[in-house]
């Protein structure tokens, strides 16, 4: 499989179906370092195959999937409380806290060992610290335990175990175990060596470095070592128990990680007993970060060096310069968007720009940008949320950053920005706001007099009006952006992008399938030169729906379902959550009617979820009347043999009066022609 040309979504989707052919046993120890950590996507599992491999499971195993970590998998949420349990094992019991401690090597009594569990509620890293604490400070001594300080806010996450490393704190007082520690606080990752050599450097950073730059690396070994003894630090993979003795022979150029407590206690504690430290080693860090990565990298793993010299640079103070060093020229590349646009890293771009603002609301940059700056980010923050699926937290940043333009008469900006918010409206289903803001956006378009702007924004009102189902308005918008794109590119006068791509879907709604499918194939060998991941998703999927419509060919015919694997494939990889649904119900369209109804249902549920999860009504109305349809399909095929037909027809019906319910408080009268053909079907 390692060499198949098939997508990673695919391979995990078939390796999932090897394992389902037989009750098998799966075990997955220690998920979290293939998951996104907080704040952002928390729990999002990083790798598209095992995403597939574990959604397809979730969905039907005859088998059983265990998975331990420290984060919730995001990606299985749907399926909680159905197929997926999840089990909090944070607690332990008095009993079983007792049998921890004393396999810890704490001596006392079964009572004791239980009421020291208990004095901790069972935290199994408070635990852990506690039994290593008790062992090496007190020789094991349970009842030195009352010592362990009680002035931390024990109602704050994991406040048992920051009381046990405060503790540690005066027990290491003048160590370089100590400093050590309070390096690891810099980070929200496993520590490189490099980046360690380069807090390391000369001159020391008071308070912070002073001991650690002297240190041989015999001695530094030995006090990670010591860490690791003490469970403060996460033992490495390929060595064992350490003495002296031997670890000058060890090689110091292992990666350090430790629990995210740990990182969150520790760097926090340096953050506020010693601010300046706390911003020489980011500085120190942001330095480093962005010179060790290649100028302009190709790939998300060379991106990632610079997301994290931003966010060292903005906890350095830097916010404008590494704004613009770093993240505007290196990772944006100017207006390219190369990050988004050309590797679909949303989730990451996010939390790097998480870096310019106080919290993760998105309501306030730091002071010290620049107003237009602001702007930007504000946008960058709602569209990059919407692309995730999380539309409702995407309007006040993006309504932020169009008044941030108007306040600033920068028509220019405020244009696209009013015309994101009118698409974020539409996907939300509103759609007299979305229409009220597409207008708003030809306005500001018409004032900036910029030529590409006035075009494409009245493509968002055609747009609006062709979901509203008023298609003579909607083309007459159409042909009027056109036209403005003939005078600005003569040699080239097709609509092109999204633009297009919604051009396009009104045109197969008007049954012009042919100058689709011209349109969607010149277009396709255009952006794939370019190597726009969305647009190239959107044409491969416009131009498998023009050929499915012309049954009478079946050379093109055949041609419909690569094209809609690559459209799918593509919105995948693209990573904008709002078009992905598109995808997925034309695929299951295709597969109702060529009576694969197993896989229609697949594709139909992922769509589902993923417009329930994102309230992006349109695509819950659209994923309504598609179940409708295939299971009244489904009656035709399989009802007298199934004998299902009652419940089949009851669950259509019910299908289709959510539709109805849907489109009725949208405005999305597009679809009132599917609705009375159903209707009429179904004698409702």
């Amino acid at each position: 499989m390692a060499n198949s040309p098939a997508s990673a979504w695919d391979k995990g989707e078939r390796l999932a179906e090897l394992v389902k052919e037989s009750r098998a046993l799966v075990i997955l120890d220690g998920l979290e370092p293939l998951q996104n950590p907080p704040p952002i996507e928390t729990g999002r599992v990083k790798d598209p195959a095992l995403t597939a491999f574990l959604r397809e499971v979730a969905r039907h195993n005859r088998g059983l999937v265990v998975i331990s970590t420290r984060l919730a998998v995001d990606d299985l949420k749907d399926y909680v409380g159905d197929t997926v349990i999840e089990c909090d094992l944070d607690n332990l019991s008095p009993e079983s806290g007792a049998k921890y401690l004393h396999h810890l090597g704490v001596d006392g009594t079964d009572v004791e060992r239980a009421e020291a569990a208990k004095d901790f509620d069972g935290h199994a890293l408070a635990l852990t610290l506690l039994g290593s604490y008790l062992k090496t400070v007190h020789r094991g001594d349970i009842r030195k335990r009352g010592e362990i300080s009680r002035v931390m806010d024990e109602r704050k996450q994991g406040g048992h175990a920051r009381r046990v490393m405060a503790s540690y704190e005066v027990f290491l007082k003048g160590k370089p175990e100590l400093d050590i520690l309070r390096v690891m606080g810099l980070f929200d990752r496993p520590v490189e060596k490099g980046a360690l050599d380069a807090l390391r450097k000369e001159p020391a950073i008071a308070g912070l470095t002073d001991a650690l730059q002297t240190l041989s690396d015999a001695d530094w070994q030995y006090a990670v070592e010591e860490l690791r003894n003490l469970h403060l630090i996460a033992r490495s993979q390929s060595t064992g128990s350490l003495d002296y003795s031997t670890i000058k022979t060890i090689e110091t150029n292992d990666d350090l990680d430790c629990h995210p407590l740990l990182r969150e206690h520790f760097g926090e504690q340096l953050k506020t007993t010693n601010p300046a430290a706390w911003r020489e080693g980011n500085n120190r860090l942001y330095e480093w970060y962005k010179t060790s990565a290649k100028e302009l990298p190709d790939t998300l793993q060379e991106m990632t060096p610079l997301f994290a010299a931003v966010l060292h640079g903005c906890q350095a103070g830097k916010h404008q310069e590494a704004y613009d060093d770093v993240y505007r020229k290196r990772i944006r590349r100017g207006n390219e968007q190369y990050q988004v646009k050309k590797l679909g890293a949303f989730g990451s771009d996010l939390a790097t720009l998480s870096g310019f603002f106080y919290d993760t609301e998105w309501r306030k940059p730091y002071d010290e940008l620049r107003e237009d700056t602001k702007g930007w980010l504000f946008n960058a923050a709602g569209f990059r949320l919407r692309a995730l699926g999380r539309l409702a937290e995407a309007a006040q940043p993006m309504q932020a950053s169009l008044d941030s333009a108007i306040e600033q008469k920068d028509w220019k900006n405020a244009a696209p920005r009013a015309s994101n918010i009118s698409e974020l409206y539409l996907t939300l289903g509103d759609v007299p706001q979305a229409l009220a803001y597409a207008e708003q956006s030809v306005q500001l378009a018409d004032q900036s007099g910029d030529e590409f702007q006035r075009m494409s924004k009245r493509t968002k009102v055609g747009d609006a009006f062709h979901q509203a189902g008023r298609l003579t308005e909607a083309g007459a918008a159409f042909h009027e952006a056109e036209e403005l794109q003939k005078k600005r590119q003569s040699n080239f006068p097709l609509l092109y992008s999204l633009q297009g791509f919604n051009y396009c879907d009104l045109l197969l709604s008007q049954g012009d399938y042919a100058e689709v499918e011209r349109r969607a194939s010149q277009m396709l060998e255009w952006v794939t030169a370019q190597n726009w991941l969305l647009d190239i998703a959107l044409d491969n999927l416009s131009l498998a729906r023009a050929l499915a419509m012309q049954t009478s060919e079946v050379s093109k015919t055949s041609e419909v379902l690569p094209h809609l694997n690559r459209a799918v494939d593509g919105l995948r990889q693209a990573g904008q959550q709002q078009y992905l649904p598109l995808g997925l119900l034309a695929r299951a369209e295709y597969h109702r009617l060529a009576g694969a109804f197993d896989k229609a249902q697949k594709d139909l549920d992922e769509a589902f979820s993923i417009a329930s999860r994102g309230g992006m009504r349109l695509h819950l109305a659209d994923c309504r009347l598609a179940y409708a349809r295939l299971k009244v399909e489904r009656l035709k095929v399989e009802g007298s043999t199934l004998n299902i037909q009652p419940v089949t027809l009851n669950d259509a019906r019910e299908h289709l009066a959510a539709a109805k319910e849907i489109i009725a408080a949208t405005g999305y009268h597009r679809r009132d022609g599917e609705v009375g053909a159903l209707e009429e079907t179904l004698n409702v």
